[in-house]
């Protein structure tokens, strides 16, 4: 068990790979070396003037040092550090201006692993050959005027001490690489993690995901969850009815096929949302209408129709409003709607003002059986619907009934026309 631990550094396939990672830091540093051993011998050699070497060292350092600090190399060197590191870093946020700070990390960072990989590198070059000769020199492979153990703290000595420091020599360098790469992997968070400000810009693109998830699962509850309720009624009326009154059975299938076919249209939508094309359009399905208040007359027909009595009021301009306004405002009494064909009873009065400050709705209906009302994700649904608008809702029992109420705001006056009802 010991020497298993032992060499479990040496064996775990994350070793190489970190050590892969290490190597392409020497790779990427041998430009800078050899730079530096030009200029190095040029300034040992004299044969160029010092001052004309000086002046030719300044923008040759300036246009080295110019790849470090650049944007892309910092990405480079994330991708990098996820694939061969095994360190979970978000990627950069697109479009997002790093600051001074994450810059100058992000520098350090790659000088770091471009002098750790050249010095493996390095070690590679001339450690990891010289140990393959002092283990080949037991089987007589090394034997001659350069034999590796004929001087040195080796000179003389059995040729098994010197088999025996090319092995240490190889687990050394594992050791160095598993070491190397530890560290790597656990400097990459601090060095290469994500600023403040992409911190921030994460969190935004998150809750900007979540908030258009939130959208399609209130599209699809409201949508098909009404569809269904009214599909439920009109088939469970149309059984009751069949053999009494069979041309009421025939006006429910049709019902239910007009609905059904409303809801397929909406689902089409909503899933249309979630299909984007490769250069990131949307498709066809994405851009059809939605329903507006301007269906609101088929609305309440639909649920009349679904056996439900339903008293609606509605005054002001609704072709006035904003088409979000609009939009939210049919979700809402769909939605208020459905609950009460599901959870109430008796007849349902529907109000919706257009005043010059915005639009407001107001459903009633009885609670059926004494229950406490409609709740739910539905109501859930209409809040969300209301405060991204930054609406008010009221919603809950009063004096027997449940009462939704909601207020949406619009940022310019609306004019009102007459109003108009429907019994």
């Amino acid at each position: 068990m010991a020497t298993r631990l032992l060499l479990a550094p040496l064996t775990r396939g994350s070793t190489w790979r970190r050590g892969v990672f290490l190597l392409l830091g020497g790779v990427l540093a041998l430009p800078y070396a050899l730079l530096v051993a030009a200029f190095t011998q040029l300034l040992a050699r004299g044969e160029v003037p010092r001052p004309l070497v000086l002046l030719l060292l300044a923008p040759a350092a300036a246009i080295a040092a110019v790849p470090v600090f650049l944007d892309g190399s910092r990405a480079l060197e994330i991708a990098a550090a996820r694939a061969l590191l095994g360190v979970d870093l978000p990627e950069p946020a697109a479009g997002h201006r790093i600051d001074r700070e994450t810059r100058l990390r992000a520098a350090l960072w790659i000088a770091l692993h471009l002098g750790a990989g050249l010095l493996l590198m390095f070690a590679l070059i001339s450690a990891f050959p010289m140990a393959l000769v002092f283990v080949a020199r037991q089987f007589g492979l090394a034997a001659g005027p350069a034999d590796p153990g004929q001087f040195g703290p080796l000179a003389g000595r059995h040729p098994g001490w010197s088999t025996l420091a090319g092995l240490l020599a190889l687990v050394a360098l594992g050791y160095a690489v598993a070491g190397l790469g530890a560290l790597a992997a656990s400097m990459a968070p601090a060095l290469l993690g994500p600023s403040q400000g992409e911190r921030v810009a994460a969190l935004e693109a998150r809750a900007a995901r979540l908030a258009e998830r939130n959208l399609l699962a209130r599209e699809l509850h409201d949508s098909v969850g009404h569809a269904l309720t009214v599909a439920t009624l009109q088939a469970g009326a149309a059984r009751e009815l069949l053999d009494s009154d069979p041309e009421f059975a025939r006006r429910a299938l049709a019902a239910i096929e007009e609905t059904s076919r409303h809801a397929a249209d909406d689902l089409d939508h909503v899933l249309g949302l979630l299909r984007e094309a490769d250069d990131g359009s949307r498709t066809p399905a994405a851009t059809a209408p939605q329903r507006t208040l301007a269906q609101l007359d088929r609305l309440v027909a639909d649920t009349r129709a679904a056996g439900l009595p339903v008293e609606s009021r509605v005054t002001g301009a609704v072709a006035a409003l904003p088409a979000v306004v609009s939009r939210e405002g049919y979700r809402i009494v769909q939605e208020g709607l459905t609950n009460a064909a599901r959870h109430g009873r008796g007849p349902v009065r529907l109000r919706a003002d257009v005043r010059p400050d915005g639009l407001e709705i107001e459903l009633v209906n009885a609670i059926a059986g004494g229950r406490r009302g409609h709740g739910g994700r539905g109501l859930d649904g209409m809040r969300e619907r209301v405060l991204l608008l930054g609406g008010t809702l009221t919603a809950g029992p009063a004096d027997g009934h449940w009462l939704v109420r909601a207020r949406l705001p619009v940022g310019e006056r609306v004019d009102a026309p007459p109003s108009r009802t429907g019994e």
